[in-house]
């Protein structure tokens, strides 16, 4: 039967969370849920064990080489067979429970919905610093009129997501990469082409619980941010996109 819902997890080293539960917790909640739903994992050619321990659930898997967050959530997408399509963190920072406030937007013309942290307590102030100043910089550069564009939990439609998906696989190259290679620009380009393309969008509260990573480093990936900034201003400016007959933002 086809699924109502897909939810799509990137997987890269998650071997910690997994062992913590943070997958049978997303199982139970949708367990419960009245709506068909699929599981897909996708495998970030981790190094540890995620691999053999995603294989232990009754979820799709799909085995990638090491490419980064923005080849893996791609891969996803274009594999999910569900109405509508949710991307969420392995370490379920925001509670996968957080659907039952996006599930409803969808039924009155929600095209894309993302969770916004208000706040973000518990989360280093030099954190806070930085992503206040991306704030800033992405209003200016790219006049994406939205709090928080990079918390991990977001929900799209089959057609929208189809279709900012396969453009950005267009100008995404998948190749291997080594480290985290968490792709910060990557938000920002699907958001980007989602109002580009003029689909709704919908920024929604979140609950959200700071979660410390040695795959994270706040400089090297406000670095990153920065300059994908900028890689999707200047995408937009020499149409790489090759979007035609939508408005210039």
């Amino acid at each position: 039967m086809k699924p109502y819902l897909s939810v799509i997890i990137p997987a890269y080293d998650e071997e910690d969370n997994l062992r913590r539960g943070s997958l049978d917790v997303a199982l139970e909640y949708l367990k419960k849920q009245k709506y068909s739903w699929e599981i897909i994992a996708v495998n970030d050619g981790s190094s540890d064990a995620t691999l053999s321990l995603l294989q232990k659930y009754p979820i799709r898997i799909i085995d990638n080489p090491h490419q980064g967050k923005a080849a893996t959530v791609i891969t996803g997408a274009l594999a999910a067979a569900g109405d509508i399509i949710l991307f969420t963190d392995m370490d379920q920072a925001t509670p996968i429970s957080e659907l039952d406030k996006f599930i409803p937007l969808f039924k009155f013309g929600t095209d894309i919905a993302i969770g916004s942290r208000s706040g973000r307590p518990n989360a280093p102030v030099f954190r806070k610093i930085l992503a206040f100043g991306m704030i800033i910089m992405r209003t200016l550069i790219l006049r994406l009129p939205f709090w928080d564009t990079q918390c991990g939990f977001k929900a799209f439609n089959k057609l929208a997501a189809r279709k900012i998906f396969a453009v950005m696989n267009k100008v995404h190259v998948p190749g291997v990469v080594s480290g985290p290679a968490v792709n910060p620009g990557f938000d920002l380009e699907m958001l980007y082409l989602g109002r580009k393309l003029g689909y709704k969008i919908t920024e929604v509260p979140v609950s959200w619980r700071h979660q410390e990573t040695r795959r994270v480093s706040f400089v090297r990936d406000a670095i990153a941010g920065v300059t994908e900034l900028f890689l999707v201003r200047w995408r937009a400016l020499t149409n790489a996109y090759a979007l035609r007959n939508h408005t210039q933002l």
